[in-house]
């Protein structure tokens, strides 16, 4: 499950990096408003945790550019600004929660949580291409009906292609949205290339009417 944080407070995002990593997210960070905008235009999230003072712009504006195209992705508003008027505007504009600064890391962990569930309780999000049937939810795979098994990155390789069937997809763009900005400290992608292997093995073992087929010198496509 990938989270991305929104907070400038470097000290404060890194204390939440370490103790979510812990917990078993992936985890992404913008330190201001252009990196948040264009991470959340770019990449999917489980969840966003999102300041609102930011040094080049405000959250809420980040919140409702989010909202406004239609992106339902759960929001934790965590904030400095713990007035009625902040919280009220930020529910509003399509938050899912607020926490107030200073909290504890572990209230933090059941906000998400909560927001995480209540979203995929009120969604159901499953994705259907071919005879492949993908469940976020409980992380299974089901081809013609009959279960999968793909280990983590697998499931999240396949969950990216199958939400953009047809579409070519750089390696780069790909690397970072599975691996997260972890990926900067890699000296090559080749291991997406195993993991695209392996994938593919399992799909053809299961007679998958799909296809992850590399694009030389570019990346990959689901067909």
């Amino acid at each position: 499950m990938k989270i991305l944080i929104v907070e400038d407070e470097i000290e404060l995002q890194q204390l939440m990096v370490e103790f979510l990593s812990k917990e078993g997210f992936l985890l992404e960070v913008a330190a201001n408003f252009s990196e948040g905008l264009e991470k959340m235009s770019l990449y999917q999230y489980a969840c966003i945790l999102l300041d609102i003072t930011l040094p080049d712009g405000s959250g809420m504006k980040l919140l409702q550019s989010l909202r406004e195209r239609g992106d339902s992705t759960p929001v934790v508003i965590i904030s400095a600004k713990g007035s009625i008027d902040d919280k009220v505007e930020g529910l509003n504009l399509g938050a899912d929660d607020y926490l107030p600064k200073p909290f504890h890391l572990a209230e933090l962990l059941a906000r998400i949580k909560s927001a995480v569930r209540r979203h995929n309780n009120h969604v159901d999000n499953r994705v259907t291409y071919k005879n492949v049937v993908l469940v976020p939810d409980d992380r299974s795979v089901l081809v013609d009906g009959n279960v999968l098994q793909l280990n983590r990155k697998e499931f999240d390789v396949l969950y990216y292609f199958i939400i953009r069937p047809e579409k070519l997809v750089q390696k780069a763009l790909l690397a970072e949205s599975i691996w997260g900005d972890a990926v900067d400290q890699a000296d090559s992608l080749n291991f997406i290339y195993s993991q695209i292997k392996n994938l593919r093995k399992k799909l053809r073992d299961y007679d998958a009417e799909v296809d992850i087929q590399a694009v030389y010198g570019v990346g990959y496509k689901l067909v």
